[in-house]
């Protein structure tokens, strides 16, 4: 039942340093067309261990995708998940907060939306936004109206955060709930050539926004932020991995990958009918073929 590993998994010593993590495919992965073909035949186990997952009705699985835009969280989640019975999955995207959940603690507008058992959930950004996006634009902060002891240091707030983070994931995998939090590491030059093509294809203007280009200018401090963050909250229990996002299509293996292997490593069994039960089974198609 533990994480999977992987090379890309973040250690839990502390020493995570964003510059040794790729942000390319390794040198000897296969071409796309072989990555594609692989990853519908991973996609397809990932659909039978979904099934037996809502049958089994014992655990949940949280996937976290957490990125700078353009690394394709999307697409990724929407590749992995494409052979998923839709009653077994509910994906929940993070966007700015609304005046209701401003007024609640930080974890509260994620906790509603975490996957019951049977399901699996994912988190299009998630409570990580509390330690990135809001660290490095404190505007963000000063709209949660908080008192002035949990503001005045600013560092043990975050730390504070952090702690709070792992004792909440910690909670969630020991009632039942796996989790795997996906850091897409794409790489700046990279950002900028999707930004390009959103830029210059019409089927694309959409999904550009100005404040894409205002948070690309303060990329040194969304890295030191996710840097500190990854360090701080990779354990045990709700490890991160930090992907390379610069292929498409080696990204979406490796965590098609992680999330089978997550689900192959349960416990998962469809439930078994009492000996009293299945007595009955031979008098019910009787009169069922009788029908």
């Amino acid at each position: 039942m533990h994480p999977p590993d992987s090379p890309y998994r973040v250690s839990t010593d502390q020493t995570f340093l964003l510059a040794d993590s790729p942000s390319g495919p390794d040198d000897d992965v296969p071409g796309k067309k072989e990555l594609r073909k692989e990853l519908k035949n991973v996609v397809n186990e990932i659909s039978e261990l979904q099934r037996k997952l809502y049958a089994d009705g014992r655990f949940a699985l949280l996937l976290v995708f957490q990125a700078m835009d353009a690394a394709g969280k999307d697409g990724t989640i929407r590749a992995v998940l494409s052979g998923v019975n839709p009653a077994g999955c509910r994906v929940s995207s993070f966007k700015a907060p609304s005046s209701l959940e401003l007024d609640h603690d930080f974890l509260w507008r994620t906790t509603r939306e975490l996957p019951a058992r049977g399901i699996i959930g994912v988190f299009n950004r998630s409570y990580y936004e509390e330690v990135l996006a809001v660290r490095v634009q404190p505007e963000f902060l000063a709209a949660q109206n908080l008192p002035q002891h949990v503001t005045g240091d600013a560092e043990a707030m975050w730390k504070q955060r952090f702690e709070s983070i792992c004792e909440h994931e910690a909670h969630l995998v020991n009632n039942g709930t796996r989790i795997l939090k996906f850091w897409l590491n794409v790489s700046r030059d990279e950002q900028k050539a999707r930004f390009m093509e959103r830029l210059t294809n019409p089927d694309k203007y959409w999904k550009f926004s100005k404040s894409d280009l205002s948070v690309r200018q303060r990329w040194d401090d969304y890295m030191g932020a996710y840097q500190d963050t990854l360090r701080a909250t990779s354990t045990d229990l709700a490890p991160w991995y930090a992907i390379p996002a610069n292929s498409k299509p080696w990204m979406r293996l490796v965590i098609a990958r992680l999330v089978r292997d997550q689900l192959a490593s349960l416990p998962l069994a469809y439930p078994e009918k009492s000996t009293e039960e299945l007595s009955h089974f031979d008098a019910i198609r009787a009169q069922l073929e009788a029908d």
